[in-house]
């Protein structure tokens, strides 16, 4: 089990470390910038379109729309920038 929640939390991180290269590419185009900065922002800001105290709804927006905008923003970033960032996330050379 302790096992598990390592390696979960470790995914996460590298997801994060992904996002956060991704970001600072300089050929990310604007607008994917401005989708995984909503993304992150809606998932970390304590108000929801739908408020989390509704049970089952309350969290189905946050399981809906975060991941929703992140996909839309990984297809608008060209995929050699998305390889290079995979690549320098995993070798663990990144700043």
């Amino acid at each position: 089990m302790y096992r598990k929640l390592l390696a979960f939390v470790a995914r996460i991180r590298a997801e994060l470390d992904f996002y956060r290269l991704l970001l600072r590419d300089p050929r990310t185009p604007k607008t994917a910038r401005i989708l995984l900065g909503v993304a992150v922002g809606y998932l970390l800001l304590p108000f929801d379109l739908i408020p989390d105290f509704i049970p089952f709804i309350g969290h189905l927006d946050d399981i809906i729309i975060v991941p929703l905008l992140v996909t839309i923003a990984i297809r608008l970033i060209p995929p050699e920038v998305i390889d290079q960032c995979r690549r320098t996330v995993r070798s663990g050379k990144h700043p």
